[in-house]
């Protein structure tokens, strides 16, 4: 039997199979490495874009955040603004209150009843006087009932004293005022 050597045939194929491997491979190596690359720039460049519509979106916000501090400082001092008109305008309607109040006390004291301090808080007043009897003080009280612009007085401390061999009462009361010029009580 004749014997046929294949060998050499089978190394080269081998070889050529190799060969086509190697070149599979380093093109498999090059077209991954293609996609990998290209991949890592697309990405990137998409994450580029991102940051910077993230720093003008922040760029904004900070310019945002400035204007809400301004806002926020002119509403406050629109309501300190609000504040002083309403205490003007108070003061302008209750102006008149004081002098009114002097008017009725001097027109409704009677003989021996002397004042000695008086303190007005809103629509009403404290009075702290002396009188030579309590009688005075009822007709003082009396009167101030009677007046158009006082009403419901009220007495709180009555006391006896003796000066000077005279006996007084020192006395203390308060009264409302009527705050309107129509005569309503506020």
């Amino acid at each position: 039997m004749r014997r046929i050597n294949l060998l050499p045939w089978r190394t080269e194929l081998r070889e050529k199979r190799k060969k086509d491997y190697l070149t599979a491979l380093g093109v498999s190596a090059l077209i991954g490495l293609g996609c990998w690359m290209t991949t890592h720039f697309f990405f990137g460049t998409l994450i580029d874009h991102q940051n910077q519509r993230n720093g003008f979106l922040e760029s904004e916000i900070k310019k945002l955040d400035r204007k809400i501090v301004e806002i926020k400082e002119l509403e406050k001092e629109r309501e300190k603004l609000i504040a002083r008109m309403t205490a003007v305008e108070e003061l302008q309607s209750s102006r008149h209150l004081a002098v009114r109040l002097f008017d009725e006390l001097s027109r409704t004291l009677p003989d021996g009843v002397y004042l000695t301090e008086l303190e007005q808080k809103n629509n009403e007043a404290r009075i702290r006087g002396v009188a030579q009897s309590n009688a005075r003080v009822s007709n003082f009280m009396r009167n101030l009932e009677a007046s158009q612009w006082l009403y419901e007085p009220k007495l709180t401390i009555i006391e006896t004293k003796l000066n000077e061999d005279k006996r007084t009462s020192e006395f203390t009361l308060q009264v409302k005022q009527k705050t309107e010029d129509t005569g309503d009580v506020q």
